[in-house]
């Protein structure tokens, strides 16, 4: 039960993690966001994939239900180490981001340490939706960077005045600076607020699991 096709997923999701980051380490932009883009966003696919696969095709396991959680944090943790990077350590990105690896750390020690007791933090509905704001949240900060670089190559040699003309058309815009420009300011800002907002579900979720195991930390179960 360990080479089905779910299970392959899961690994090659796991694999793809570490991808994101040497991306930017091997290669010139934007082709470094282009490649960390198409990694991430295939393998947060098939983290809805496999398990959908595995129930229908009745083929879970508990090797896939062991590194299905891993291969979520890898991609999660990696990927937010690549976009703190990309936005020069910015508060902004930075203390959402924070959050999500403490919380991240924290539950994964909680379930080391209750061991047989680690069902009581079982993955919940809320938790999942966790996972996929922050999945979303992370794909759009990535693009932001391949806007970033198209609108800085397209106003290259441009002063400040004429961008400001051709971005409110009193001049012609014949490399579509305007629409890289906008694109440019939705994923920046959609991005850091989808981030922001993932950090307090993965908050809510985590003072959760932390409540679920207070009898069991204090020792009356």
């Amino acid at each position: 039960m360990i080479w089905t096709v779910p299970n392959m997923l899961t690994i090659l999701r796991l694999l793809a993690a570490p991808g994101v980051v040497f991306a930017f380490v091997f290669l010139a932009r934007p082709w470094a966001d282009f490649v960390a883009l198409l990694l991430f966003v295939s393998a947060s696919v098939t983290d809805w994939l496999d398990g959908y696969l595995a129930r229908k095709w009745n083929q879970t396991s508990r090797f896939g239900a062991m590194l299905d959680p891993i291969a979520d944090k890898a991609m999660v943790v990696i990927a937010l180490l690549a976009v703190t990077g990309l936005f020069g350590m910015s508060a902004w990105v930075m203390l959402p981001a924070t959050v999500i690896l403490f919380r991240e750390v924290f539950i994964s020690g909680l379930r080391e340490f209750l061991r047989e007791q680690a069902g009581l933090l079982a993955v919940t509905k809320l938790a999942k939706w966790k996972t996929t704001v922050q999945m979303v949240a992370i794909a759009v900060l990535l693009a932001q960077g391949i806007f970033e670089h198209y609108v800085g190559m397209h106003s290259y040699g441009m002063d400040a005045a004429m961008v400001d003309d051709v971005l409110a058309g009193r001049q012609p815009d014949e490399m579509g600076l305007a629409w890289k420009y906008n694109g440019l300011l939705a994923t920046m800002y959609g991005g850091i607020a989808l981030l922001w907002l993932a950090a307090v579900l993965t908050f809510v979720t985590g003072w959760d699991y932390f409540a679920k195991s207070l009898p069991y930390l204090r020792g009356k179960p």
